[in-house]
């Protein structure tokens, strides 16, 4: 790929929450940093295509400044992964469907509360759908929190792509 650009991807299940609230929030942290240097998006494992972020994930995400009105839905895909050069599932389950489509990007795959760490289990980012706002920006601040943390090892990736 002669893209400049680093790609990013979030995977959760249904692309409507919890992948689009991170996509979001990550590209207004490195907006600041980075502008122009990346390229971020989501996917889902068992998400239909074209389906508008959750009410609430759009709610909640406002908190950031983050607009999500423009989301639409899209399926994991084997071209997304390719396409990526780092891959962060929101639970164990997502990162073991991404390696079953895409064996060969297991170096690229993270569990996103273990990233910049390789290992495949551990905690998952609680899923809203169903429930409440204060629930969608529980999890969207628990995103938040996550990003901010891992924001200089994101910058670091992006330059070494350079």
């Amino acid at each position: 790929m002669n893209d400049k650009k680093y790609h990013i991807m979030f995977v959760c299940t249904g692309n409507t929450c919890r992948s689009p609230m991170a996509e979001g929030a990550l590209k207004v942290l490195l907006e600041k940093e980075k502008p122009g240097e990346y390229e971020v998006y989501s996917s889902g494992t068992a998400a239909a295509v074209g389906y508008p972020a959750t009410v609430y994930a759009r709610e909640a995400a406002k908190m950031w400044s983050v607009d999500l009105s423009g989301h639409t839905s899209q399926p994991l895909s084997e071209d997304l992964i390719k396409r990526a050069d780092l891959i962060l599932a929101m639970s164990p389950e997502h990162l073991r469907s991404i390696l079953e489509i895409s064996p060969e990007a297991a170096d690229r795959v993270y569990l996103f509360k273990n990233f910049p760490d390789t290992g495949q289990d551990g905690e998952g980012v609680e899923d809203p759908i169903g429930q409440d706002l204060s629930k969608y920006n529980e999890v969207f601040l628990d995103i938040g929190e996550y990003l901010g943390k891992n924001l200089l090892e994101f910058v670091k990736r992006i330059k070494e792509k350079k």
